[in-house]
């Protein structure tokens, strides 16, 4: 699906690729959301730090240097210019915030096609583990009927055993001038 931003199209997945799991959370970094909206990292930076209130914790955090070189990983490539501060990470809800202080018509577009995207990817991940779910099930379904089929094979074993292997049994037929003839 594409989003139509002014005489920009932003197709859902440019922006899921945007979005990345960090601290078991769906984050998007800041340069990537500057760049989506069309200004600069440091007045992203600025306009949050304005209204710091409405980031708490959850909404919005700094990477250690870790996960950023562990992010730096994930994109493949070496550097990003030489950057002063960590990047920070915005949740799907810390962008959801961001739309309430930048208020040009790009960024309220970007912003919707951002939720358009987030939604995107969750139900994505939800029918990944509905799928799971059934392959549980027939999992356990054939982990059952495997039970079964052990036990028919064990019967079938004992079977053959019997037969090459068969009980004493008394013989049955007539005794002709001392031997034993066996009808069965």
């Amino acid at each position: 699906m594409k989003n139509t931003v002014g005489s920009i199209v932003l197709p859902e997945e440019v922006i899921i690729r945007k979005i990345y799991w960090v601290r078991n959370n769906k984050a998007m970094m800041d340069f990537d959301l500057a760049s989506l909206y069309g200004v600069s990292t440091k007045v992203l930076k600025q306009a949050v730090k304005r209204n710091r209130k409405r980031f708490p914790g959850d909404f919005l955090f700094e990477l250690t240097r870790s996960e950023f070189e562990n992010l730096r990983s994930q994109i493949v490539t070496s550097s990003w210019g030489g950057l002063r501060y960590l990047p920070c990470a915005f949740t799907e809800q810390g962008v959801a915030m961001l739309s309430g202080i930048l208020n040009s018509d790009r960024a309220i577009q970007v912003n919707i096609a951002i939720m358009r995207a987030f939604i995107q990817l969750r139900r994505f991940l939800e029918s990944n583990k509905q799928l799971a779910g059934k392959f549980e099930d027939l999992e356990k379904a054939v982990s059952s009927h495997d039970e079964k089929i052990q036990l028919i094979f064990s019967a079938i074993k004992q079977l053959i055993e019997e037969k090459e292997n068969p009980a004493v049994r008394n013989p049955v037929g007539y005794k002709i001038q001392g031997k034993s003839v066996d009808i069965l």
